[in-house]
């Protein structure tokens, strides 16, 4: 009998937007106060600083739920404030750019933000991204989840195995040959994504919607730069591009 596919773990309910606290590193005075008084509006606590030393000070002392990141920086610019918290914590990052360049949004995916948005945003667009960070950061597993082949409980098996590859789904830990890897949430949730589906392909605008919750908007460099980022950690072999088409995880 072929077994069943994996399921997905469900998300946690989110705290309430009052106990989720951002920080938002952005030079220009009017930008900066003009989007911590929206945040506050939703009901977010919101730090400030105008510039990345200041930012990456002010992270180390409170340890932000999530982190708004201009690109345009003095003194450390946000692609390399994204490098030094990466290097910290696996804190979401949201990168800003004014100019919408390839150039930026690439850099800020590769230093590893989550997500990134073009200035001027809409409110409740940007409102939405952080929101959709915030949950990928808190999600859990649905009590009784089962998954794959593995070792579990009555309720059924708690770790997915692809050769030297373990999910263990209710501990949210991956590792490689014995050695647990540093994933980003949405590493993670990307990767569970894939191992609900072993050997299908995935199209990148289906991976936008499930795992960033992003209606396709034809800009799928976000979904490019992660899937090269997740290869990076779990082995590129994993991970076949399948051309015109998406992604699939091999058996």
């Amino acid at each position: 009998m072929t077994p069943a596919p994996p399921t997905i773990p469900s998300f946690a309910p989110p705290g309430s937007a009052a106990e989720a606290h951002l920080l938002l590193v952005e030079d220009d005075e009017v930008i900066r106060n003009t989007v911590r008084m929206l945040l506050e509006r939703y009901g977010f606590t919101v730090s400030t600083a105008a510039d990345g030393l200041t930012g990456l000070e002010i992270f180390r002392e409170t340890s932000p739920d999530l982190l708004l990141l201009d690109v345009m920086l003095p003194e450390l610019d946000g692609i390399g404030l994204c490098r030094r918290i990466r290097e910290l914590s696996l804190a979401p990052i949201l990168m800003m750019s004014a100019r919408g360049d390839a150039l930026d949004v690439v850099s800020g995916l590769e230093a590893g933000a989550d997500d990134y948005v073009i200035k001027p945003c809409e409110s409740a667009v940007l409102v939405a991204r952080i929101r959709s960070l915030l949950r990928r950061a808190s999600f859990t597993p649905a009590p009784g989840t089962g998954t794959g082949t593995g070792s579990g409980t009555a309720d059924g098996p708690s770790t997915i195995a692809f050769g030297d590859l373990t999910i263990d789904t209710r501990g949210m830990e991956v590792r490689l040959a014995g050695r647990v890897l540093a994933l980003t949430p949405t590493e993670l949730r990307m990767l569970l994504e894939f191992a609900a589906s072993p050997g299908v392909v995935l199209e990148r605008r289906t991976l936008l919607s499930r795992v960033w919750d992003h209606a396709w908007h034809g800009d799928t460099r976000v979904v490019d730069l992660h899937v090269q980022r997740l290869r990076a950690k779990i082995g590129a072999e994993r991970i076949e591009t399948v051309r015109g088409f998406g992604y699939k995880l091999r058996r």
